[in-house]
């Protein structure tokens, strides 16, 4: 939807303007000069006739500037994101399972969103300047200047109204607005792939090494130092003058004497 507003409020416009030369020779004057332009806005072809105020001969002149390029540029990307995001909500809803084979579909819509955002962001970046540029080439006063009759002070030159830009700055917004979607996206299909899960298990991975490594450095809980240890909560173990195991356990000091 984003992509058809864009491309709809663009690749749709046509407009125009209209001035008025009052000559001194009121016989000569043309009050209603209406110049039309429309996308992909070639103006150096839109052609208009303006009085002279020199009798009846009258000029032929054009609009300046051929902003066609940035146009189309971000027209042909707002067309190419809606079919693309047609195709992709097919596969979607019908092909889930040929889409997730082999993880090669999120791979190349990953891919392929990347691809898109950056070619919003630059698209949207250019056709805002070349609605800029279109805005002064189409300026009734800016047109005004190219009249030579407009160059007499004896002559009056006024606009009389202004092209409606309304649209066109609404299909810049809406541009922004697609990168800004479309950047978004990427971390949603990223996690399509599988590597946000995949490298979530590397910190359990690190976490049992490191309980490995601290069992293998020697504490043990049934174990203190090589020489003895709690065997049993009644006896303690040692080992004697000639390696034979002894026991310390309940008997009280006879059994303790004995065996001394």
């Amino acid at each position: 939807l984003f992509a058809i507003f864009a491309f709809a409020t663009c690749g749709g416009y046509s407009g125009g303007l209209r001035l008025s030369v009052d000559c001194a020779n009121k016989s000569e004057s043309d009050l209603n000069i209406d110049i039309a332009f429309a996308y992909p806005f070639r103006l150096h072809q839109v052609n208009f006739d303006a009085p002279t105020c020199e009798g009846k001969r009258r000029e032929k002149l054009s609009l300046i500037g051929d902003f066609s390029s940035s146009a189309e540029f971000f027209v042909t990307i707002a067309v190419f994101a809606f079919l693309y995001s047609l195709a992709a909500t097919v596969v979607y809803i019908f092909f889930q399972n040929k889409y997730r084979e082999n993880n090669r579909g999120p791979l190349i819509d990953f891919i392929v969103t990347v691809v898109f955002s950056f070619l919003w962001l630059v698209g949207s970046s250019a056709w805002a300047k070349g609605l800029s540029d279109v805005k002064i080439a189409t300026d009734p006063d800016e047109v005004l200047l190219l009249m030579s009759a407009c160059k007499q002070q004896s002559n009056k030159c006024l606009p009389v109204r202004s092209p409606v830009m309304s649209s066109l700055n609404t299909s810049v917004v809406f541009g922004f607005l697609n990168f800004i979607l479309w950047a978004g996206n990427i971390w949603f299909v990223f996690k399509e792939t599988g590597w946000h899960s995949s490298g979530q298990r590397h910190p359990p991975d690190t976490m049992e090494k490191q309980s490995s490594s601290y069992n293998q450095g020697g504490y043990n809980q049934d174990s203190y130092g090589p020489a003895g240890g709690y065997n049993q909560p009644g006896s303690y173990g040692q080992v004697g003058e000639y390696g034979q195991s002894q026991s310390y356990g309940q008997s009280g000091p006879t059994s303790f004497a004995n065996q001394i």
